[in-house]
C-alpha cells in the first residue's frame, strides 16, 4: 500500500500531461493538501462537481492501482527523487543544464493511452467537510493503521524532461527547500504515530531500477482530481512550451479549473476491515454478461447483480447488505480477451447499449461492480462478433495520368466492413456542369481510362463501392481538368513596386491559354556584372512575385516564362528594373560658427558617412526653443551644409538638430543635438497705459502691462512721464515694479499726456506709444441775472449768458418760472440761451431764475427776477363746458341769455356785446342777463358774445346755437289700415309706426263713449295705435290731436269706423261609427246661434290620399254615409257656417280630422292638419277622451310656471352670484 501527500503548488496554463509510472499496491490512499487561497475540484460518485478551497487536505481512494497523471505546466518538469524506498515526484521550475547529483537525466517515454480506468474516487468515510477539516498533515496521516516510514537518505534524482526555460524561472533551490520542510515534517508525524513499535525499514535500502519504472502499470488522466477520458491526441508528444512566470488558470474538457501540484510519494501499509473484505468479495461474484440483438454497429448487454453464497446448511449469509446500491462498470476490448479493456458505461442499470462499434469485429466484453468506493473483480469476458454491412464511402478518385482528350483514373479499396466489395461505381457529370451525374464504369477494377474528352476542360467524378450487403455513399465529387497545348511567350514582367532590397514583379496570362489550364510561371533574374546569367527566382502559378534579398541600387534583369503539362513556352522579352537606394546615416553633429547673437546664430554641419547609394539631395535642419525637445520646427530645407537662424528670441534656449534626404528616403536625425541660449537685451515697447475707472478733477488712476518681449530677461521696473496740456516738456511721476499708479496735482477738465517704459537687467527699454487722458470736469458757475421783455401782455421773452463752464461744456440751462418766488417750476431744459413764454395772463406778477448744466453735475441758481405783464383787453366770455348758456325765457319769438362776467385783465368791464350773425349786434351794459325779442319761430341762431373795456374789445366768446319754439302743430289725418270684428287698427301722419319718446311732436287719440264724451286712448309719439275689446258690427267716433314744445294744437275732425260681424267658432273632432261594412255615422257637437243667426255645417270626406269632398251641409249634428269600401280608410272633417240675414255666409274653420280605418282594425286613428296645421285622432269604437278648455289652460299655466321658477334660479345662481 502507499499513500500520496499531494501539494498544490500553483494555477497556470494547460499543457500536455506528464504520466508518472511506479510499481504500487491497489488500493492506494491519495491525500491531497490544498494550500490557503487555493481550491481543488472534485467529481463525486453521484456525478456532481465538489470545490473545496485550503486550507485543506483531502483524502482520496484509487481502487485499481493506478496513480494520477501530473499535470506540468510550461516551464517546468516533473523529477522523480527516492530515497530509502521513499519515492517522491516534485514539480520544479527548469534550470538550465542542472543535473543534481551526478545524474544524468532520465527521460520515460510516455506510455499508451488507457482512458478505461477510473477516476479517483473521494473516500466517503474520510471526506472533509470543507474548508477547514483536515488543517495538518498529523490529521491526514492519523487515520491509517501500522504507519512506518524510513529514515531521511540521500535522494538519487530521475528527471523526466530535460528542457530548458526561455524566459527564466524562480530557483531551483527555493522549490526544492519547500518541499523537503514538508517531507520532513511528515516524517516527524509518523514517527510519532508509530511511537517506536515495528520494525522500520532497512536503511540503505536501494532504489528502485529505471526500467522498473518503465513497466510500471498503466496511468489514468485526470483534471485537478476529476478523471476524464484519455487524451490520444497528446499521447507521445511531450510539452516543450515555456510560459512566463505570471499566474494562469485554465479550464479542461468539461470546463473544470486545471491545478498543477506536487505528489510526494510515501509507501504506507493499509489494511481493510471485515466488513470492506466481505463487500469487496460480494462485488467479486458478479456473473458474466449475456449480449443480445447484436448489429453491424451496436449491441445490447446485461447481466445480473452479484449474490452472496449460500452456507453448507442451505442458509444465507446473515451479513447485513450494503447500504449504497451497486455501480457497474462496461469495458471493451477489441484487440483480443487478453487485449486493454476500454470504458463505455457507467451506471447502476443491469443493461447497457453498446454503440459505435466496427461491423465484422470480435469484441470481448466484461463488468465490473462497485460499492462505497470498492471494486470487485472484473467479470468473466463475453466475446461476439458484430454483423457485416456495405462498404464505407471510398475517397474520390484521383488522376493518374491525362492528355488533351484522355483521363486516367484511380483509387484505393475502402473498408468492406465484412463483405467483400464486388463492383464499383463511377460517375461523371460529362463536362456539364450542372450537378448530373452518369454513369461512366461498372466493374472491379481500381483504375479507369476515360477518352474522348476536349483539352482543357473540366469533368467532375465520384466513386461509390458495392458488395453483397448493398452499396455505400458516394465519394466528395473531385474535379479533374484534361491538359492543352504548350502556352505561348508571355509579356515581360512589369514592376509593381520597388524596395531597398525587394522587387515587386507582374505578369499577365499568355494570350490563347484557356482559363481551365492549369499554366505554371517560371521567373528568371540575372543580376548586373555578376555573370551568372539568369537564374530562377520563383516556380509557381501565381501572376506576381516579391523577390527578396537584392542589393539596393542595383539593376537586375527579368524574364518570364510559362509551362503546363504539355511543355514550357519560350521565355520573355528581358525587362530591367533596379532596387531603390537605402536611406542614408544621419548628417553629424552640427556646430556653432561665430559669435551667438540675440536673434540669430550660424551653424553648420557634416555630411553623413553612409549616403545610402544615392547622392544627398538636401538637409533639414529643425529648431526647438527650450531644452525639453517636444515641438520642433522647421527652419531650413536646402543642399548648403551651414545654415544661420534667425528670427529667434532673446535669453532664450534652443536646441537644433539634423537630418538629410535623397533618392532612397529620410535619414535618421542627428544623435545628438546643438543646445545654443541667445543673449538678453533690453525689453521692448510695452502697450500705452489705460486709464482705470471714471478720471477725477485733479487725479486719474493709470493701469499697463508688461511688454510683449521682455528681452530675454524678466522686466525688474517700469518708469511713468506726463506732459501738460500747452508743454511738451516730460516730468516723471511714477517708477517701480508695480503695474498700476496714481498720478495726482492735475488740473481739472484738461487733457494730460502719459507714456511708459520697461527696464530689466539689459537697461531701459524704449518709450510706448502716448495716452491721452482728460481729467474730470467740475460744476459750471452760477449764470448771470436772466434778462425778460414783454412782447405782449401774454408773452415774455426771457434770455441769458452762458456761465464758465470749469472743464466740461454746458449741455444744458433751466428756466424755472412760477407766480410766486416760492413755487417756481422747470418751464424749459435745453442748450438755447432764450426762451419765451407763452400763454400769460395780463397785468400778472412772475418770477424767474436760470442755472447751467454739464457733465460733472448741476451749478447754482442765479439770482431771482421779478416780471409784471402789462394789461389787455377782457378774456373771453366762457362758457360752461363748452354747451351753449341755456335760456332764462324762450318763447316762439324770444330767447332769454345769462353768461358769467371773464376777467377784466387790469382794466375794468364797461359793455357786452351780443352779436346774432346776419343781424345788427346788440350793444348791453355790464350785465350777465339779457332777453332779445321780435325773433321768429322755430328757427335757429349763433349767437357769440364779447366783452369791452377801456383797453379796447375782447375777444368773442364761442359761438353757441340756440332755436326759437315753434307754432302749434295741426292735427293729421286719421285712418284705419286693419280691422276685426273686435279690434280696429288706426294710424295718422307720416313716420313709423313706433317713434321714441323724445320725439317732439306726439299725438293725443280719443274715442267717444256711450254717452257722447271723448275719453283719451293714447298719447304719445306713435302713428299707430290698435284699439281692442270692442263689439262686432258696431260703429265707433275717433279723434285726434297734435302737440310739441310749442303747445296743443286743435283736435281734428271727428272720424267714424264700424267692427265687421265674427265668424263662428271651430268645431271639435267629429265622432265616428261604423254600422255596416259599407255605411257609418259621423256625428259632431252643436253651436249655439251667434246673435239670431243661425248655424249650419259643412261635412267634407276624403278616401285615401284624394281631395275632400263636400259629403252633406245642413244644420243636423250627424250623418249617415253610405257606399263605403270596406278595404280604404276615410277621413272626415266638420266646419260651421254663419248665415246671416243681410250678409253672405261666414264661414268658421275646420274640425280635426277623424280617420276611419278598414273593418280589419278595431281602432281607427284620426289625425289631419287643420287650418292652423295641427293634428288630432279618435277611435271609431272608443273615443279617445280629450282635454277641456279650463284643463288645457291650467296645463299651459303649469308649464309656464315651472319655466319661471327655473329662469329665476338660473338668474340667481349664475348671474347674481
Amino acid at each position: 500500500f502507499c499513500s500520496f501527500v499531494v501539494l498544490l503548488v500553483h494555477q497556470s496554463i494547460p499543457s500536455s500531461p506528464i504520466n508518472l509510472n511506479c510499481p504500487l499496491v491497489s488500493p492506494q490512499v491519495i491525500l491531497v493538501q490544498v494550500n490557503p487561497g487555493e481550491a481543488f475540484t472534485i467529481r463525486r460518485e453521484d456525478g456532481h462537481l465538489q470545490c473545496i478551497t485550503g486550507p485543506a487536505q483531502v483524502p482520496m481512494m484509487s481502487p485499481n492501482g493506478s496513480v494520477p497523471p501530473i499535470y506540468v505546466p510550461p516551464g517546468y518538469v516533473s523529477q522523480i527523487i527516492e530515497e530509502n524506498g521513499v519515492r517522491r515526484v516534485l514539480v520544479l521550475p527548469q534550470q538550465p543544464e542542472f543535473h543534481p547529483g551526478g545524474h544524468s537525466p532520465l527521460h520515460h517515454p510516455p506510455p499508451p493511452p488507457h482512458a478505461h480506468l477510473p477516476a479517483f474516487i473521494p473516500h466517503p468515510a474520510m471526506m472533509p467537510p470543507p474548508p477547514h477539516l483536515y488543517t495538518g498533515m498529523a490529521g491526514g496521516v492519523g487515520d491509517m493503521s501500522s504507519q512506518y516510514i524510513s529514515q531521511y537518505h540521500p535522494a538519487h534524482i530521475y528527471s523526466e524532461q530535460d528542457s530548458h526555460s526561455q524566459h527564466g524561472r524562480p530557483p531551483f533551490v527555493h522549490r526544492d527547500e519547500r518541499t523537503s520542510k514538508t517531507y520532513e515534517r511528515l516524517q516527524k508525524k509518523l514517527k510519532e504515530r508509530q511511537g517506536g513499535g515495528g520494525g522500520g525499514p532497512v536503511k540503505d535500502s536501494p532504489p528502485p531500477s529505471p526500467q522498473k519504472t518503465r513497466s510500471s502499470p498503466t496511468t489514468l488522466d485526470i483534471h485537478n482530481g476529476v478523471g476524464g477520458k484519455g487524451l490520444e491526441a497528446e499521447q507521445g508528444q511531450p510539452s516543450n512550451t515555456a510560459a512566463g512566470p505570471d499566474k494562469q488558470t485554465s479550464r479542461g474538457k468539461n470546463g473544470e479549473r486545471l491545478y498543477f501540484i506536487c505528489v510526494s510519494l510515501v509507501y504506507v501499509p493499509l489494511e481493510l476491515d471485515e466488513e470492506a473484505q466481505a463487500l469487496q468479495a460480494l462485488l467479486s461474484t458478479i456473473s458474466k454478461p449475456a449480449v443480445s440483438d447484436i448489429q453491424a454497429r451496436g449491441a445490447v448487454l446485461s447481466w445480473s447483480a452479484p449474490t452472496r453464497p449460500e452456507r453448507e446448511e442451505g442458509g444465507v449469509e446473515d451479513d447485513s447488505s450494503p447500504s449504497e446500491p451497486f455501480s457497474y462498470e462496461v469495458s471493451i476490448s477489441y484487440s483480443g480477451k487478453d487485449g486493454k479493456y476500454k470504458s463505455t458505461h457507467s451506471g447502476e442499470e443491469l443493461s447497457a447499449t453498446l454503440e459505435d462499434l466496427r461491423p465484422a469485429t470480435d469484441y470481448h466484453v466484461r463488468v465490473q461492480a462497485m460499492c462505497n468506493c470498492l471494486q470487485g473483480s472484473p467479470s468473466e469476458a463475453v466475446s461476439f462478433t458484430t454483423l457485416s454491412c456495405e462498404p464505407e464511402p471510398p475517397n474520390p478518385p484521383r488522376k493518374a495520368s491525362g492528355t488533351k482528350n484522355t483521363l486516367v483514373l484511380q483509387w484505393k479499396a475502402p473498408c468492406d466492413n465484412g463483405s467483400k466489395i464486388q463492383n464499383y461505381i463511377l460517375q461523371w457529370d460529362e463536362g456539364k456542369g450542372t450537378g448530373m451525374f452518369e454513369q461512366c464504369y461498372y466493374g472491379p477494377q481500381k483504375q479507369y481510362r476515360v477518352t474522348k474528352l476536349s483539352p482543357a476542360s473540366r469533368y467532375s467524378f465520384r466513386l461509390a463501392a458495392k458488395n453483397d450487403m448493398g452499396t455505400s455513399e458516394f465519394s466528395e465529387v473531385v474535379d479533374l481538368f484534361t491538359s492543352c497545348s504548350v502556352p505561348s511567350p508571355p509579356l515581360p514582367p512589369e514592376l509593381l513596386k520597388a524596395g531597398v532590397t525587394w522587387l515587386c514583379l507582374q505578369w499577365q496570362r499568355p494570350t490563347g491559354s484557356p482559363k481551365e489550364d492549369d499554366i505554371y510561371y517560371v521567373l528568371e533574374m540575372e543580376e548586373e556584372g555578376s555573370g551568372y546569367g539568369f537564374q530562377p527566382s520563383y516556380d509557381g502559378e501565381e501572376l506576381s512575385c516579391t523577390v527578396r534579398n537584392l542589393h539596393r541600387s542595383t539593376k537586375y534583369k527579368f524574364r518570364v516564362a510559362a509551362y503546363n503539362s504539355e511543355g514550357k513556352s519560350n521565355p520573355s522579352q528581358v525587362a530591367e528594373f533596379t532596387t531603390n537606394p537605402d536611406r542614408p546615416s544621419c548628417p553629424c553633429r552640427p556646430v556653432i560658427k561665430g559669435r551667438v547673437l540675440p536673434t540669430s546664430f550660424r551653424m553648420a554641419w557634416e555630411p553623413p558617412k553612409d549616403d545610402g547609394g544615392a547622392e544627398v539631395t538636401k538637409y533639414v535642419v529643425e529648431l526647438s526653443e527650450g531644452l525639453s525637445g517636444l515641438s520642433w520646427e522647421l527652419v531650413y530645407t536646402g543642399p548648403a551644409m551651414e545654415h544661420v537662424c534667425e528670427s529667434l528670441k532673446p535669453g532664450c534656449s534652443y536646441q537644433t538638430r539634423i537630418y538629410c534626404m535623397s533618392e532612397g528616403g529620410q535619414s535618421p536625425v542627428s544623435h545628438s543635438t546643438l543646445q545654443v541660449q541667445t543673449p538678453a537685451v533690453p525689453p521692448g515697447p510695452c502697450q500705452p497705459p489705460r486709464l482705470v475707472g471714471k478720471p477725477k478733477a485733479r487725479e486719474v488712476q493709470l493701469r499697463w502691462g508688461p511688454p510683449q518681449v521682455d528681452g530675454g530677461s524678466p522686466v525688474s521696473c517700469y518708469s511713468v512721464e506726463v506732459s501738460g496740456p500747452q508743454t511738451e516738456e516730460s516730468r516723471e511721476v511714477y517708477q517701480g515694479p508695480e503695474l498700476d499708479c496714481t498720478v495726482g496735482s492735475l488740473l481739472p477738465g484738461k487733457t494730460y499726456s502719459f507714456r511708459l517704459k520697461a527696464a530689466n537687467k539689459a537697461g531701459f527699454g524704449p518709450f510706448s506709444e502716448r495716452c491721452e487722458v482728460t481729467t474730470g470736469p467740475g460744476a459750471p458757475e452760477p449764470c448771470k441775472a436772466p434778462c425778460t421783455t414783454c412782447k405782449s401782455p401774454s408773452c415774455v421773452v426771457v434770455s441769458w449768458e452762458a456761465p464758465p463752464c470749469n472743464g466740461a461744456p454746458v449741455t444744458e440751462f433751466r428756466l424755472e418760472w412760477g407766480a410766486a418766488e416760492g413755487s417756481m417750476q422747470v418751464c424749459y431744459s435745453g442748450p438755447a440761451l432764450s426762451h419765451e413764454m407763452k400763454g400769460l395772463l395780463p397785468a400778472t406778477n412772475y418770477f424767474c431764475r436760470v442755472q447751467a448744466v454739464n457733465v460733472a453735475g448741476v451749478g447754482p441758481f442765479s439770482e431771482v427776477v421779478l416780471c409784471q405783464t402789462p394789461c389787455s383787453v377782457p378774456a373771453a366770455v366762457k362758457d360752461d363746458g363748452g354747451s351753449p348758456p341755456p335760456p332764462l325765457y324762450s318763447p316762439s319769438t324770444c330767447l332769454g341769455l345769462c353768461w358769467e362776467p371773464p376777467c377784466d385783465h387790469g382794466s375794468e368791464i364797461t359793455s357786452y356785446l351780443i352779436d346774432l350773425g346776419e343781424r345788427q349786434p346788440i350793444a348791453v351794459g355790464p350785465v350777465t342777463k339779457y332777453i332779445i325779442q321780435h325773433l321768429q319761430p322755430d328757427t335757429s341762431y349763433r349767437i357769440r358774445i364779447q366783452a369791452l373795456n377801456s383797453l379796447g374789445a375782447g375777444p368773442f366768446s364761442h359761438t353757441f346755437k340756440l332755436k326759437t319754439k315753434p307754432l302749434p302743430p295741426q292735427p293729421p289725418r286719421l285712418e284705419c289700415t286693419a280691422f276685426s270684428h273686435q279690434t280696429l287698427r288706426l294710424k295718422w301722419g307720416d313716420g313709423p309706426a313706433k317713434a321714441a319718446t323724445s320725439d317732439a311732436l306726439q299725438y293725443q287719440l280719443q274715442m267717444e263713449d256711450k254717452s257722447g264724451r271723448f275719453i283719451s286712448l293714447y298719447k304719445g309719439p306713435c302713428h299707430t295705435h290698435k284699439v281692442q275689446r270692442l263689439n262686432e258690427s258696431t260703429s265707433y267716433s275717433f279723434r285726434i290731436q297734435a302737440f310739441n314744445e310749442a303747445g296743443e294744437g286743435p283736435f281734428s275732425n271727428v272720424y267714424t269706423f264700424t267692427t265687421p260681424r265674427s265668424p263662428p267658432a271651430p268645431v271639435k273632432a267629429p265622432k265616428v261609427e261604423r254600422l255596416e261594412d259599407n255605411s257609418c255615422e259621423v256625428t259632431w257637437e252643436a253651436l249655439p246661434p251667434m246673435k239670431g243667426d243661425p248655424i249650419i255645417y259643412t261635412l267634407q270626406c276624403m278616401m285615401g290620399n284624394s281631395d275632400f269632398k263636400q259629403a252633406y251641409k245642413g244644420s243636423a249634428t250627424s250623418h249617415h254615409v253610405h257606399n263605403l269600401q270596406p278595404s280604404s280608410d276615410y277621413r272626415f272633417r266638420v266646419c260651421a257656417i254663419r248665415q246671416c240675414q243681410d250678409a253672405p255666409e261666414l264661414s268658421g274653420p275646420y274640425s280635426p280630422t277623424v280617420t276611419l280605418s278598414p273593418q280589419r282594425s278595431d281602432v281607427a286613428a284620426g289625425g289631419g292638419a287643420t287650418g292652423s296645421g295641427s293634428r288630432a285622432g279618435a277611435e271609431s269604437s272608443r273615443p279617445r277622451r280629450s282635454l277641456t278648455d279650463e284643463q288645457c289652460a291650467f296645463l299651459l299655466l303649469m308649464v309656464f310656471a315651472v319655466i319661471a321658477i327655473l329662469i329665476a334660479f338660473v338668474i340667481q345662481y349664475f348671474v347674481i352670484k
